[in-house]
């Protein structure tokens, strides 16, 4: 399909990304004339698109020289992909041993400011079936990720627990912030959480922490499954795999001394 026969939005996103791309050619300051002319689109559309980019943040701009510029927000954007995509690959083999090892079904989660994000899942046959999916986002007072990233993420953290109502999933979920803060410091002791039916009932998962090289949290690994098979204080075989697989994925990104 040709630009002229594409819906409005789609063009300026098309176009947009040009003069990114352009930009990111050129390796320094442009002024509107010059991108304009390189791109072969008008001036006036060429100026829209940086004032757009520029209120984003993708996009500076030189007072003195009125040049614009890319700023580092877009290398940022790359640098988080690549980690994510190096988390994944180191995390995969962890996680398909960690399944073989517990029968129970694998996931791994990146910490976000509001909640854990689920990023990959290695399934178990199971009659009870975790239906969380890749891109999913877990709240951190209902789920043994978020607890986990409670007690060994970032103290601020706790600020988006505090100021949001706490949703009630199952009636044993906790809404509770003095006993769900026991709970983390608990499983900031032990090293690991769980969230016994907080979110289905009759299920549980038991999470541990993975660390980078900076030995900063930036994932959690977990199994899940029935209470049958994850009882709310899980059998030391459990913990012990679910903290291996923890500490075999933070040795592969770099961290020389697990924490816990």
């Amino acid at each position: 399909m040709s630009d002229d026969r594409q819906p409005a939005g789609i063009q300026s996103l098309k176009h947009a990304f040009d003069v990114i791309e352009e930009m990111a050619a050129i390796g320094e300051p442009v002024g509107v004339t010059e991108l304009a002319k390189a791109l072969g689109i008008p001036k006036t559309r060429t100026f829209r698109y940086l004032r757009t980019l520029k209120t984003l943040g993708y996009v500076s701009q030189d007072d003195s020289t009125e040049k614009y510029r890319l700023t580092l927000r877009l290398f940022h954007l790359g640098q988080a992909v690549a980690d994510s995509t190096r988390l994944l690959t180191e995390a995969r083999a962890a996680m398909v041993q960690l399944r073989k090892e517990t029968g129970q079904t694998a996931t791994l989660s990146v910490i976000e400011s509001g909640g854990v994000r689920v990023l990959d899942i290695v399934r178990a046959q199971s009659p009870v079936q975790i239906v969380t999916r890749p891109g999913a986002l877990l709240e951190f007072h209902s789920s043994a990720q978020g607890r986990v990233a409670l007690a060994f993420g970032a103290p601020g953290l706790w600020k988006t627990v505090r100021g949001r109502q706490l949703s009630k999933w199952t009636p044993h979920t906790n809404t509770d912030l003095g006993v769900l803060e026991a709970e983390v410091a608990k499983a900031r002791e032990r090293g690991w959480a769980t969230a016994p039916e907080q979110v289905l009932v009759g299920v549980n998962a038991l999470a541990a922490p993975i660390f980078d090289a900076s030995r900063e949290l930036i994932a959690t690994i977990t199994v899940a499954g029935s209470l049958q098979h994850v009882p709310a204080e899980p059998p030391e075989h459990l913990r012990a795999s679910v903290l291996q697989a923890a500490r075999r994925i933070s040795e592969n990104l770099g961290c020389t001394e697990y924490p816990v």
